[in-house]
């Protein structure tokens, strides 16, 4: 009997453990430092790289990468494998003609399913492309307007911090298997007070 009980405690004991463990994990994952955490940089080109390297972290996210991919088709997972079903971006980013977006994704994440979800769920454009590419490279291809959808650096901005879509990252929902999926790094507020951080510093890419 006691020796049944050791055996049981010493189980909960473990799968506490190991519970705590992936919570530390997660929240590993989850940091995103802020602009005042680069405060002691006193060079103003390296504080503006060091602020654009954190947000790479959101940047790089499997959560962003998926939906800007190098071919004419999206990825899906944290391992970027491709999308299933097999579909293409199509003529406007929004699929093909006999299989939209919207087929699959509606307007939230539905959870029966684990297919996400959103009214503006599309591909984004080749031009956009980020998956294949340094961060440097990805750097200076979203300031350039020719590849980031003719933004100005102040609607990029807008679009790092308020657009709904960019959001999704950080509300992905629960996947096919009905675990969580994991969310960009930090909130959306924090990304975008980074990459504001980063204009106002002379939006200098890491080397």
């Amino acid at each position: 009997m006691f020796k049944g009980l050791r055996q049981g405690l010493l189980g909960l004991l473990l799968s506490a453990l190991s519970l705590s463990t992936t919570l530390a994990a997660a929240d590993q994952v989850q940091t995103l430092k802020s602009p005042r955490d680069f405060a002691g940089i006193s060079d103003k080109t390296e504080r503006s790289r060091a602020l654009f390297t954190e947000a790479g972290k959101v940047i790089q996210h499997p959560r962003c990468m998926n939906c800007h991919p190098k071919g004419d088709s999206p990825t899906q997972g944290l391992d970027l494998h491709p999308h299933l079903p097999h579909v293409v971006r199509g003529p406007d980013n929004h699929g093909a003609t006999a299989l939209q977006c919207n087929t699959c994704h509606q307007a939230q994440n539905f959870e029966a399913s684990g297919v996400p979800g959103h009214p503006l769920w599309h591909v984004a454009p080749i031009e956009m492309a980020w998956q294949g590419q340094s961060l440097a490279q990805i750097c200076e291809q979203i300031k350039d307007k020719k590849r980031n959808g003719g933004k100005s650096m102040k609607q990029l901005e807008d679009h790092m911090a308020k657009d709904s879509l960019v959001g999704w990252a950080w509300n992905p929902g629960i996947d096919i298997s009905r675990q969580p999926r994991e969310p960009a790094p930090g909130t959306q507020a924090q990304f975008g007070a980074l990459i504001g951080e980063w204009i106002s510093t002379g939006a200098a890419c890491p080397v």
